[in-house]
């Protein structure tokens, strides 16, 4: 019930207007956000690599009212990319295809997405394709398999709360596009996705079973301790390199189980998103795990 609710808000304009220009929810905010601006976002990205983790960049906002909105996102990417060549960081970017303009034009989104795909090329880097609603899975997944074939810099998110995903999954292996594992952050309808945690749990493992065993340096992407010891197991199992794939988290959520990791000598990246429309994303981090709800309710107590 509170996942639901906290998904249905996510979705609200005008609480959003509201909650992205008070101050003191920007500071709430600053948990799951790496800043502001790009230069914020750096800062954290250095850090955080020199702490043996690696970051994915996403530049918040999704859902863009305009192409021109669009084109201007575009842009922040290709800032972005050759930033992150020329400072050295460890890092990669994420992004959302609703963002490049998927609402207006598939055709321009994917003009807009392909220019990245090619500046990562160039910079021999890398692309993710965030996965949004189901609604998008399909041409998601067409458009991010078409770049990869054609540069080879793009790879994709999967949720494993979708009835699809193994079929996807196995059609991606074969084209050895990147995969990152995700339980899934939206509120889908029973006959598209399984309605139960229970289930999407182990739907997660049995397709992360099949990247460890097929994928091209495939993510795992949960802070689900019992899902990470049994990828664990079966690595070590099917004697599969720990620099084979990597384990993947969200930046401001169990920094404990990251130094873990990191200490066993596993791979760690973190997703750090930057920017102003930062409240869709923090809605559906808090609908995730409702212990954050409790983290936040007692910073506010303390305040």
């Amino acid at each position: 019930m509170v996942r639901s609710l906290l998904l249905f808000l996510s979705r609200r304009q005008r609480l959003r207007n509201w909650m992205e220009t008070s101050p003191a929810a920007r500071r709430l905010a600053a948990r799951f956000v790496a800043g502001a601006t790009l230069d914020e976002a750096f800062a954290v990205s250095r850090r955080l690599n020199a702490e043996g983790i690696t970051v994915t960049l996403d530049h918040l906002g999704e859902s863009v009212t305009s192409l021109a909105e669009a084109a201007a996102a575009r842009d922040v990417y290709l800032r972005t990319l050759p930033a992150i060549a020329e400072t050295g960081i460890q890092g990669n970017v994420s992004l959302k295809l609703t963002q490049l303009g998927l609402d207006f034009s598939y055709g321009q989104c994917l003009a807009n997405v392909e220019q990245l795909a090619a500046c990562a090329a160039r910079l021999n880097t890398f692309v993710r394709i965030d996965m949004e609603s189901s609604e998008y899975a399909g041409r998601t997944l067409g458009l991010a398999a078409g770049l990869h074939a054609r540069y080879g810099s793009v790879g994709v998110v999967i949720q494993a709360c979708l009835y699809r995903s193994r079929q996807d999954i196995e059609a991606l292996c074969e084209k050895r596009v990147r995969v990152r594992l995700c339980k899934g952050a939206y509120l889908e309808p029973a006959s598209v996705a399984f309605p139960r945690k229970s289930d999407v749990d182990r739907n997660y493992v049995a397709l992360m079973k099949l990247l460890l065993d097929k994928g091209q340096y495939p993510a795992i992407a949960t802070h689900d301790e019992k899902i990470i010891a049994e990828a664990k197991a079966y690595v070590a199992g099917r004697n599969i390199a720990r620099d084979a794939f990597e384990f993947q988290m969200l930046y401001g959520i169990r920094r404990d189980l990251q130094e873990q990791l990191v200490s066993e000598g596993y791979r760690v990246r973190l997703y750090a998103p930057f920017g102003q429309a930062w409240y869709p994303y923090f809605m559906r981090r808090l609908a995730e795990r409702p212990a954050n709800v409790l983290f936040i309710l007692r910073n506010l107590l303390r305040r």
